[in-house]
Formats: C-alpha cells, sequence, structure tokens
C-alpha cells in the first residue's frame, strides 16, 4: 500500500495556534480504503497509520509526541507533580512478593524503589528478610530498566531456576537456566518461550536436568505472520543444543493457544494448562514425568474446567464452572490413567466466586471474590468446612502460598491499605503478619471506601468502589475519576495505589466501576459483557457516570474517564457514545478500531473474548460500538489523552494512531486531543521505574488541568 507524504502544519516549525497554547497536529492525508464485511462497505480513511515501520508513519507519530511533549511540559505546575508522583513511588519500602517454597527456601521477587526493576531472590523465612539472597538482578543486566522479567520457575529441589528475559516491554522472551548457588547462569539461553499475548511458560523435570518449554515457531516452520502463533511443548536436556529438543505437545491445539506448564511436587506428573485465547476456554493435558511418557488430553474446552492446582496426595484439583457459573472444586485421582469421570467434587458452589484455592497435606485454601473483596475458606480433602480464615473486612487476597503443613502464607491488602503478607498457622487458627510488608508516606487515615450502585440500562445493579476524603462534600464540585475495565473476567479487586494519593490531595475522588464482562460475580458475569453483549460494558459506565452525577460526587465539567487496554476500549465507547459527558478522557494502550482488531497478533487471541467480522452476528454487535468507526465529524469532543508504547506485543500502536487522526479530524472543540508514544514502553508490564513514573505524572498534570482542579501544594 502506498504511504501518502505528511504534510505537517505550519506550528511545527515554530508558529503556535493563537490563544490556545497548543500547536495544531500534523495534517493527516486520507487514503481510502474500502472493506466488505458482511455484505457492509467500510471506508478506512487512515489504514496507512497501521504501517509502523513506513517513514511517514514515523514522521507522523514524532511529531504528534512534539506536539504532546509542548503540551504537557507546559502544564501548570507539571514539576511538581512530577516531584510527588516520584516521591510517592520512591517512598514506598522495599516489597516481597513470594511466588514459591522449594528446597526449604522461599523463591520471591523483591521490588526495591531506587532500582528500574524487580529481581528474584531466595529468603530463609518471611520472618527473616536478612537472609536474602539475589539469584537474578535485571538491574545489573541494564541499570536503565531495559530487561525485564517476565517470570521465573523453580526446580523441585530448590537448586535451579528457570527465568524468562525481554527487553523494553516487549514481553518477547528467552529461558535461562540460573544455579541457585552461584547465581551463574547455566548453558544457552532458550529463545522464543515468551510472546505478549500467547505469554510462556517453563517446568522442571524431576531430576532438574531438564524442563518442558513453551515454544513459538522458528525459521520456516510457519508463515512469518504466524510467528506469534501455534505455541507447543518441548522438551530440553540441559547440556544439549535446543536444536536437538523434542516437540511433546502441539498437534491439534488452537493457533491461539495460550500454554502453561508445571510439575508436581512428588515429581510424578506434569500438566500443561492449554487456553484458546483470552475468552475463557481452557483444556487440561496431563502426563507421567517417566520418559516417553505421552501427554493425555482430561479435559477439553466444553467441559469448563478452568484452574488446576497439583495436591500433596495423589491427585490434582480442578475447578468447574459445567452448570457452576461461580466455580466449584474437583477432586481428579492420578492412580491409573486420569479420567475426568473419576472426579468428585469436594467444594460446592457458594455465593462467592472462587478465584483461587491451594491445597496443602490434609486441607485445601479457597479464595472467593464477593463483588471485588475476598474471603479464603477452609475444607479438608473430602470436603468438610473448617474455619474461615480470620482476614481484615473490604480486603484483597493476591496470593495464596504453601508453607509447612497445612500453614500458608497469603498476601493481602486493600484500597487504603497496603498489601503486606500473612502467615497463617493451621493450628491455632490465626494470621499474623510477617516481615514482609509493605509501607509508604501514602497515607490514607482521612480517606473512606463507599460502595454504591448504579442501574444500567437494563436494570443491572452495577457497584461502584468510591474512594474519598471523609471530608469530601456532595456538592457537584468534587473533581472526579471514573475507572473502568469490564472483560476478559478480570477481577478489579480492591487494590493499594499510592500515586492516587496526589488526586485525593487535590480534593478528588477516584471511582472504580465493577462492570460486566469482569468476573466479580462469577462466570455469568463475565459471559454478560463479551461477545454480543459486549455494549453492555458501556452501558454499565455510563450509569455509574450518570450515577455520580445524580448523586452530587461531580458534574460533566469536572468529571474524569481512565481506562486501560480492554480499558481504553470502554474510553473510546464513553467518549464516542457520550461526548458531553466528560471533561476528559485519558485512555492507556487501548484498542478502538474493533473491526480491524483480529488482523494483529493479540486481536486474534482476542477473538474468543470480542468476536469476529466473519461471523455476522459478532461483526453486527463489533461495527456497532467500534469507537473509531463512531467518531463523529463536527462534534465538540472532550479533551483527550491517548498513550500506547511503541513495543507494544498486545495492543498494537496503530489502535491509538488511528483514532487519534480520526478524533483529530473530526473535533470542533478546543479541547486538546493528544497521543502519547513511548519509544521505551510496551503494554506496561516490564516497563521501567522511571517510565511509569513519567507516564503517571503526564496523566494527573493532564486530568488536574483539564478539570480545571486549584493546584494546592502539599507540605
Amino acid at each position: 500500500m502506498r504511504i501518502p507524504k505528511v504534510v505537517f502544519a505550519a506550528s511545527i516549525i515554530g508558529i503556535a495556534t493563537a490563544g490556545a497554547g497548543l500547536m495544531p497536529p500534523p495534517r493527516t492525508p486520507k487514503q481510502p480504503v474500502v472493506d466488505e464485511y458482511q455484505g457492509v462497505k467500510v471506508t478506512d480513511d487512515y489504514r496507512w497509520l497501521e504501517n509502523s515501520g513506513a517513514p511517514a508513519v514515523k514522521q507522523w507519530s514524532d511529531a504528534q509526541n512534539v506536539r504532546t511533549r509542548e503540551y504537557l511540559d507546559a502544564l501548570p505546575h507539571r514539576a511538581e507533580i512530577h516531584s510527588r508522583i516520584d516521591r510517592l513511588f520512591r517512598s514506598t519500602s522495599i516489597y516481597y512478593t513470594v511466588v514459591v517454597k522449594r528446597g526449604g527456601r522461599l523463591f520471591a521477587y523483591k521490588s526495591d524503589p531506587r532500582l528500574q526493576q524487580p529481581m528474584i531472590v531466595t529468603l530463609a523465612s518471611a520472618d527473616d528478610v536478612a537472609s536474602e539472597r539475589v539469584i537474578v538482578d535485571p538491574n545489573a543486566l541494564d541499570a536503565k530498566g531495559g530487561i525485564e522479567i517476565d517470570w521465573f520457575v523453580v526446580s523441585l529441589d530448590g537448586a535451579k531456576i528457570g527465568v524468562s528475559l525481554s527487553k523494553g516491554g516487549s514481553e518477547a522472551g528467552d529461558l535461562h537456566v540460573y544455579d541457585v548457588a552461584t547465581a551463574g547462569e547455566m548453558g544457552e539461553a532458550i529463545p522464543g518461550v515468551q510472546k505478549g499475548t500467547g505469554g510462556g511458560s517453563s517446568a522442571f523435570a524431576p531430576d532438574g536436568l531438564g524442563l518442558w518449554y513453551t515454544r513459538y515457531p522458528r525459521g520456516s516452520e510457519h508463515a512469518p505472520e504466524d510467528a506469534g502463533f501455534y505455541q507447543q511443548v518441548w522438551f530440553h536436556r540441559m547440556g544439549t543444543r535446543t536444536e536437538a529438543d523434542t516437540c511433546e505437545l502441539g498437534q491439534g491445539l488452537p493457533k491461539i493457544a495460550e500454554i502453561v506448564l508445571e510439575t508436581k511436587e512428588d515429581g510424578k506428573w506434569a500438566v500443561a494448562e492449554v487456553k484458546n485465547g483470552d475468552g475463557g476456554e481452557v483444556a487440561y493435558y496431563l502426563r507421567p514425568t517417566s520418559p516417553g511418557s505421552p501427554w493425555v488430553q482430561v479435559s477439553g474446552f466444553s467441559d469448563k474446567i478452568v484452574r488446576f492446582a497439583f495436591g500433596r496426595d495423589d491427585a490434582i484439583y480442578l475447578m468447574s464452572r459445567m452448570g457452576s457459573p461461580k466455580g466449584r472444586i474437583l477432586r481428579l485421582p492420578l492412580e491409573g490413567p486420569p479420567s475426568l469421570k473419576s472426579a468428585v467434587e469436594i467444594v460446592k458452589e457458594s455465593e462467592g466466586s472462587i478465584q483461587g484455592f491451594l491445597p496443602t497435606d490434609s486441607r485445601i485454601y479457597v479464595s472467593d471474590v464477593l463483588g471485588g473483596p475476598s474471603e479464603v475458606r477452609a475444607f479438608d480433602l473430602d470436603g468438610k468446612r473448617l474455619p474461615d480464615l480470620p482476614l481484615p473486612p473490604v480486603s484483597t487476597v493476591h496470593e495464596m502460598v504453601a508453607a509447612d503443613g497445612d500453614d500458608i502464607l497469603l498476601e493481602n491488602g486493600s484500597y487504603l491499605e497496603l498489601p503486606g503478607w500473612l502467615q497463617f498457622s493451621a493450628g491455632s487458627g490465626a494470621c499474623r503478619r510477617t516481615a514482609l510488608v509493605r509501607t509508604s508516606i501514602a497515607d490514607y487515615s482521612d480517606s473512606e471506601v463507599v460502595r454504591e450502585f448504579a442501574k444500567s440500562r437494563d436494570g443491572t445493579m452495577v457497584p461502584l468502589d468510591i474512594i474519598r476524603r471523609k471530608s469530601a462534600r456532595l456538592d457537584g464540585t468534587n473533581p472526579t475519576i471514573l475507572y473502568g475495565y469490564g472483560g476478559f473476567g478480570y477481577i478489579m479487586a480492591p487494590e493499594f495505589s499510592s500515586s492516587r494519593r496526589i488526586w485525593l490531595d487535590e480534593g478528588g475522588v477516584f471511582v472504580l466501576a465493577i462492570l460486566r464482562g469482569g468476573g466479580e460475580f462469577g462466570d455469568q458475569w463475565h459471559l454478560a459483557g463479551n461477545l454480543e453483549k459486549k455494549q453492555n460494558v458501556f452501558d454499565d459506565f455510563y450509569a455509574c457516570a450518570q450515577w455520580l452525577v445524580d448523586h452530587k460526587y461531580t458534574t460533566p465539567a469536572t468529571l474524569a474517564a481512565f481506562g486501560e487496554s480492554n480499558g481504553g476500549l470502554l474510553m473510546g465507547a464513553a467518549l464516542t457514545q457520550h461526548p458531553d459527558f466528560y471533561r476528559a478522557v485519558v485512555s492507556r494502550v487501548g484498542i478502538y478500531d474493533s473491526l480491524r482488531s483480529e488482523t494483529t497478533t493479540n486481536g486474534e487471541f482476542n477473538v474468543t473474548e470480542y468476536g469476529t467480522v466473519k461471523n455476522p452476528e459478532q461483526f453486527k454487535a463489533l461495527f456497532a460500538y467500534s469507537p473509531y468507526h463512531h467518531v463523529v465529524d463536527g462534534v465538540k469532543y472532550p479533551s483527550i489523552l491517548l498513550t500506547s508504547g511503541a513495543n507494544d506485543p498486545r495492543v498494537d500502536p496503530w489502535h491509538s494512531r488511528k483514532f487519534c487522526a480520526r478524533l483529530q479530524a473530526a473535533n470542533t472543540s478546543a479541547n486538546p486531543i493528544l497521543l502519547r508514544t513511548s519509544a521505551k514502553a510496551g503494554h506496561g508490564m516490564g516497563n521501567s521505574l522511571d517510565e511509569t513514573i513519567a507516564e503517571r505524572t503526564d496523566i494527573y498534570a493532564f486530568l488536574i488541568h483539564e478539570l480545571g482542579v486549584e493546584f494546592k501544594p502539599v507540605q
């Protein structure tokens, strides 16, 4: 396709727009391309902006960045906002995230606010921080934060770890094996085990001398455009070349397979969890770890088995949604050939939606989500109910890790309380805080969380979690941020944010909308907001915005909408369907052209969540809300900040380029429409701390200015 020459406005060479404080955008030529979907002809004027490698596209994107930086850098108080956010981030204490206990040691991520990236360490216990040993430190590999850890796995004896390392937020990782005793790398890295959407995984063989890993196509195995698909399971023997590795599982798997691998603690079995893209369909394969044993499928996508955990007994535990949208737990014995017909229900469906579960010596702990907050129930392995764990109210259990016997470690926090690791003793029935706690100068003791409900268009009651200072007055004058996501069954659990403090300090209210499409109330809540029902999510968000205005929290003149990724799609729908209801919109790494999204690698994985233009009914739904196709000429749009990362593997940056171009061409208001693209960032996972702070500064400086907040220095 011919890429048109980009003609820039006079302001690019220094002539500012009179009185606007913002140079006009680069003139963006239209080069119409007409596609036909299900008999409907659709014109795309900015298809040329999809070609990231074209010089004209880079020139246009660079010009947008120059314009955006000129505007953002000149905002009043931006330097002080940056200083405060930087201090909020870097004043947080060193923090550990425990992953597993192996070989008598805890393996954890260590996050140090003085450094760009987390590292991998071992600890003797959760109460002995002084025992820390660093095994892999990406900051030593690149002090600027350009190398990041995607994930790591530990051998059964705790002597080795396998680490996926990628660069620049790309999430394109190679697998490196390290010796825990020496912290030295062992042998060659295995290339291409991890990609942005499909992810990646690995699991050690029982002897620690071999490992299974996920592998993407190499060389001419598939067409170049399919390099991010067709994930398979291969086996590697330490000390041999990767060219000699063998494929063990791949035939018959979906093109958009996403695979997670794990080995049972006693070394007898390995499991492969295979997702069919991002829509929630999962299949499971098991194999004995003895050499030459085959992988055997024990459940398919239609069986609705969606989570697993190996027990310490001779069983694997499975979460089923078959006839139970909030989940129930099955125990599948591993004596003899495993068959789903042998599975026995031990935990029935209940009021809460099962988020996770953890078998120990003689118990199983079940983490439930109740519309956002968590609880943890305990059962014996026959399903007899035991006392629940004593946890703080309205809090979130982020992780559970098995310790010795029936004791566990769990990470717990809330909107207002920093997360910390608790040790639960099965013997005493008590939880106590360990040394693995986080501290911060972000103090929310003057704040509170209120849950309210808004009625959506179809009558569904949609929760709002409102974070406000206790002194907030409901007089319609509060600058308010409404944040939403609503997709992929993702749970918007109560979570602490240090940078959110700056918004409350300026008299703001922060609201999280618990929308359909998420998993806060089980799979039915998710399915009510995906595929042809996606419009429900947008209706829910608007209902929450309307509720905030009706109940005098704010007005459209002081209301901002904020979303990321799938939440960026939500932002696109919000501002095109109700452009007069928001004063400002911030949309990070969003999806905007819903008809072309599936032409990207990530978009094809998303088909099971959003649908495809190849299906008549799904095309109808996609075209009805696709933000790019619903920008209308002559409309006065709110102030809009679109951000993207040049290395984003999950949402191609061309979504933001095309949406920005269309909005800038259509808008008749004086409000800025800005595009911020970072050359050093991806979707957000793995971004350096400096990059995170810089982006958060731009977002809050933009919102404070656009909503007319009277900035007050904080002593």
